[in-house]
């Protein structure tokens, strides 16, 4: 569990740092990605080729943004993280925000794992 943990912090740290190479390094190559957002999927991605063009158009959004991890919690090959999320825009999104909009979300997410590899991450808000 304490190899989860550290797994999904240094992947935190890596988002909070745009640093998309970093938030790769222990995805596997057919990780699946969910954002559900009020309950709604938004976003569904399927392998790391999908993710990573995603997490780099992602960069562009933002002036800054923040996750900050409050819990985890295991269960089978799960481990669930509870996080604050704080983000400054730097575009324009379709959904009406603006660039400098603060957004200040709490939500969680839920990663799935193989081993020492990441297989699932479903983020929900």
């Amino acid at each position: 569990m304490q190899q989860r943990e550290l797994i999904i912090s240094n992947y935190v740290k890596a988002y909070n740092n745009f640093d998309v190479e970093d938030m790769l390094k222990n995805l596997a190559p057919s990780v699946k990605f969910q954002n559900i957002s009020n309950g709604d999927v938004d976003m569904e991605l399927d392998g790391i080729a999908a993710f990573r063009s995603q997490a780099e158009q992602a960069t562009e959004l933002f002036e800054r943004r923040e996750q900050i991890i409050r819990s985890f919690k295991h269960t089978g090959n799960k481990t669930e993280i509870a996080i604050d999320y704080n983000a400054i825009l730097a575009a324009d999104l379709p959904n009406g925000l603006k660039k400098g909009d603060e957004l200040n979300l709490k939500g969680h997410s839920i990663f799935t794992f193989d081993g020492d590899r990441i297989v699932g991450i479903m983020d929900i808000s």
